[in-house]
């Protein structure tokens, strides 16, 4: 696997990589913004490219953006962790804070933004309504979390195009316009990158307020620079964090593979047109059912979990499991009638009629952490009254787990409130 990174990381510098070697690489577009140094972080290759050359002398507008993405990808990189100083233009997000971004605006001029600069061989329109991979963010907030960095899990950045800083009234348009943070860098990197499909993300390093916020002082170069110094280390943790975890998703993919192809399809059940997925046969082979269950504790083991709730019935054999091995408790959530303490109970909407289910009263303490499991979502309406129920005795709902997903069902829309996670999918009913 390889790994792209654009930016001041820091790894170029420390001796976290190992077998470095400097690469000249030459493109159709001319020569990448500086050398790409190559090295080894455990059996991941990375390849770091600087932005604005070593000596920080390219300015943004000459950066040579196609020709740095096109190195990357030649090189074979699969993934792309970028990096970007960003201004602030909102209160809450404080100098040295972490954005994962999620949204751009392009307010450039002088820039060549597409390696699609003719139709020849056909139109080419690339979508960039989402220009920057949920996997890869996703991976990115993880990594804040694990490692307790101050962070914001979305953010919008406008990119200027510099080399000057903004003037006080493109900065309170700026905001009125919606985004949060402001920088030279993030387009048409992210657009490019998108064009070459390639994996791509940026963290933004806030540094400054711009020159918005009254008493607070206007931005220089030299705060940048000083505020990015002061975070270095911050970076390279979070960094190396996220290769690992995208490290580990390449290797569970061959798991997950396993674990989807050991679970049986049985058409025209209960009735005509529906692929019924089986689940019975992952329970019964007992590498799937450990690699499932290895694949749920490694996500879990470090997020602190209270509580393991799984949903009546095939939630009782995973949920009962993997709490036995997070090493906490387990909770059970049924169908009406079940229980035989004083419960709370929830109904919910079936495609004909309504159902409803329970679970003690005494059964969660609020504040406590909790991951609520099951095996399947469908339409999401179980899981979505499961939740509810969690929240009216105080539980935290840390994620909602499940092994499968029917997409086009669109049941997590109705979970939109809570984090959710699944293994597998499969297309249909």
């Amino acid at each position: 696997m390889k790994i792209g990174i654009i930016g001041g990381s820091g790894l170029e510098k420390s001796d976290i990589l190992k077998n470095i070697e400097e690469l000249d690489v030459n493109t159709p577009y001319g020569q990448p913004s500086s050398k790409i140094k190559k090295g080894f972080y455990k059996d991941t290759e990375i390849y770091i490219l600087s932005r604005h050359g070593f000596e920080h002398e390219i300015t943004p507008t000459k950066v040579n953006n196609r020709a740095n993405i096109h190195a990357l990808k030649g090189l074979g990189c699969e993934y792309i962790l970028a990096t970007t100083a960003v201004g602030s233009l909102r209160e809450e997000i404080a100098p040295k804070d972490f954005v994962i971004l999620n949204q751009f605006i392009d307010l450039t001029r002088h820039r060549r933004i597409t390696f699609f600069e003719d139709f020849k061989g056909g139109q080419k329109h690339t979508s960039l309504a989402d220009p920057f991979s949920e996997k890869l963010r996703n991976f990115l907030i993880e990594s804040c979390e694990d490692l307790n960095l101050k962070h914001h899990k979305k953010g919008t950045v406008i990119t200027i195009e510099g080399p000057r800083f903004s003037t006080r009234a493109e900065s309170h348009m700026f905001r009125q316009w919606g985004a949060d943070v402001i920088n030279m860098s993030t387009s048409p990197e992210a657009t490019l990158a998108k064009e070459a499909e390639i994996e791509y993300a940026a963290v933004a390093m806030s540094t400054d307020y711009d020159c918005w916020k009254i008493g607070e002082e206007d931005v220089t170069h030299e705060m940048v620079m000083r505020v990015m110094e002061e975070n270095s280390e911050n970076v390279k943790k979070l960094i190396i964090n996220t290769i690992e975890k995208i490290a580990e998703n390449q290797a569970s993919r061959k798991e997950i593979d396993f674990i989807k192809n050991s679970i049986r399809t049985i058409p025209n059940f209960p009735k005509q047109g529906i692929m019924f997925r089986d689940i019975t046969t992952l329970f019964k082979n007992p590498e799937a059912l450990q690699k499932t269950i290895n694949i749920f504790y490694n996500r879990y083991k470090n997020k602190k979990i209270d509580i393991v709730t799984g949903i009546e019935s095939r939630g009782f054999i995973i949920g009962g499991i993997l709490a036995e091995k997070l090493g906490c408790g387990f909770v059970p959530i049924r169908k009406k009638g079940k229980l035989p303490a004083e419960t709370l109970s929830q109904s919910y909407d079936l495609e004909y009629g309504t159902d409803t289910i329970e679970i003690h009263r005494d059964a969660i303490s609020p504040g406590k952490n909790i991951l609520l499991i099951d095996d399947l979502i469908a339409t999401g309406g179980t899981a979505q009254a499961s939740a509810q129920l969690i929240e009216q005795l105080g539980g935290r709902i840390q994620e909602i787990a499940f092994i499968i997903d029917l997409p086009d069902l669109k049941g997590k829309q109705k979970l939109t409130r809570w984090p959710v996670y699944t293994i597998i999918s499969f297309e249909g009913e």
